[in-house]
C-alpha cells in the first residue's frame, strides 16, 4: 500500500530555525513575546518547508480566526477596488488574511449576505459603500466587530471616510478663482452616499460664493455616463466638475469628438484621483483621496474593536483630501 506523505510539521520548523517547538508555536499564533530575529527565522523556516500553521487551532486557543470580512457590492467599481486593495495590504501586514462577500442591490440580497455572515470564521467586518443597506436590511451577528466606509451606516458603526466636503469645495473655489462665472456638476447616482455628500458641498460653495447653482446632471460612476452628457453639453458651460474621475474622462472625450478644447473651451474637474488620470490628454485636474489610508484605517479600527472587546460606536475617521491640478483646467475664453 501506498503511504500518505505527512506535511511539515512544527518540529521540523523549529529543527530548521534551531529554535524549540513552543517557539515556533508563539510565533504561528502571533505571540508578542519573541524576538524580532528569532522571529525572522522561524518565518524563513516556514517558508522554506511550505509550513502551514492552523488557523482552526488556534482560533480555538486564542479566540482568533485570522480573517476579516469585507463586505460591499459592485467592486468592479474604482473605488470599491481601490478602497479592498487597501484593506488586503492593511490586514496582509497585520498577517490577516480577507473574505470577501460580494452582495447584489435588493434588500433581499443584503439579508442573505448577513446571513452568510454567521457561518464565516472572522473576526471583524469591514462594509465599503453599502449604498442600498440599511440597518433594517443588514441584522450583523451580535457582538461582531464593524467598522464601515462611505455608506448609509456611517453613524451606527465606526467609520473612515474621504473629506467629501473639502475636497468638493477647493474643486469648485479653484474653478471659479479662474474666472468661471459657475461651475456645473455631473453627479453620481442618487443612491449613492458619497455622491449625495458632494453634490451638497458643490451646491453650497456655489451659493457661499454668491452664486445660484445649475441644475446638476445625473451619472452612474462610468466613463459611459460621463461621454453621454458630453455629446449634449449646452454651449455656454464653461466649467464642470465631475464626482469621479472616468465620468470626467467620459466627458472630456465626448467634448474632443464635438471640436471643443480642454481646457481652452470647458474646464474639467475630477474626483477621486485614479492612476489614469495622470495619462489622459490633457492630464486631469483631480480631488485625490488616498484609498490606502482609507483601508488602512479601516483594518485598524476594526482590530482595536474586536482585540479589546469594546465597540468604539460613532467614532468617524475622516482622511483629508487633495487638489491636484494638471492639465483639464484654465481661465474662460475671454
Amino acid at each position: 500500500m501506498a503511504s500518505t506523505r505527512r506535511g511539515p510539521s512544527i518540529e521540523d520548523v523549529a529543527r530548521l530555525a534551531g529554535v524549540s517547538a513552543q517557539t515556533v508555536s508563539r510565533v504561528s499564533t502571533g505571540a508578542e513575546n519573541v524576538r524580532a530575529d528569532t522571529r525572522a527565522k522561524v518565518l524563513t523556516a516556514m517558508d522554506q518547508l511550505g509550513y502551514a500553521p492552523n488557523h482552526a487551532a488556534r482560533a480555538l486557543r486564542n479566540g482568533a480566526f485570522g480573517t476579516i470580512g469585507l463586505l460591499a457590492h459592485r467592486f468592479e467599481r474604482t473605488g470599491e477596488a481601490l478602497t479592498t486593495e487597501g484593506v488586503i495590504e492593511a490586514a496582509r501586514a497585520q498577517d490577516y488574511a480577507v473574505t470577501i462577500v460580494d452582495v447584489g442591490r435588493t434588500d433581499d440580497d443584503w439579508q442573505g449576505a448577513a446571513q452568510r455572515l454567521t457561518h464565516l470564521a472572522v473576526d471583524g467586518l469591514v462594509i465599503i459603500r453599502a449604498e442600498t443597506a440599511t440597518p433594517e436590511s443588514l441584522v450583523l451577528p451580535a457582538g461582531l466587530a464593524v467598522v464601515v466606509s462611505d455608506s448609509r451606516l456611517v453613524g451606527r458603526h465606526p467609520a473612515v471616510v474621504a473629506d467629501q466636503v473639502a475636497g468638493t469645495q477647493v474643486a469648485v473655489q479653484h474653478l471659479l478663482s479662474l474666472g468661471h462665472r459657475t461651475v456645473h456638476h455631473l453627479a453620481g447616482p442618487t443612491d449613492s452616499e458619497p455622491a449625495a455628500a458632494r453634490a451638497a458641498a458643490w451646491a453650497r460653495t456655489l451659493e457661499e460664493a454668491g452664486v445660484r447653482p445649475p441644475a446638476p446632471w445625473r451619472g452612474d460612476w462610468t466613463a459611459a455616463s460621463g461621454y453621454a452628457r458630453g455629446r449634449d453639453l449646452p454651449d455656454d458651460v464653461t466649467a464642470v466638475y465631475a464626482a469621479n474621475d472616468e465620468m470626467a474622462v467620459g466627458l472630456i472625450r465626448a467634448l474632443h469628438e464635438r471640436g471643443l478644447r480642454v481646457p481652452d473651451d470647458v474646464s474639467v474637474v475630477g474626483f477621486d484621483g485614479i492612476r489614469i488620470g495622470e495619462y489622459t490628454w490633457p492630464p486631469l485636474t483631480t480631488v485625490r483621496q488616498d484609498f490606502h489610508t482609507i483601508g488602512r484605517e479601516l483594518v485598524r479600527l476594526v482590530l482595536e474593536q474586536f482585540r479589546t472587546r469594546t465597540r468604539l460606536g460613532t467614532e468617524r475617521v475622516v482622511i483629508p483630501t487633495e487638489l491636484v491640478v494638471r492639465g483639464t483646467t484654465a481661465p474662460p475664453r475671454a
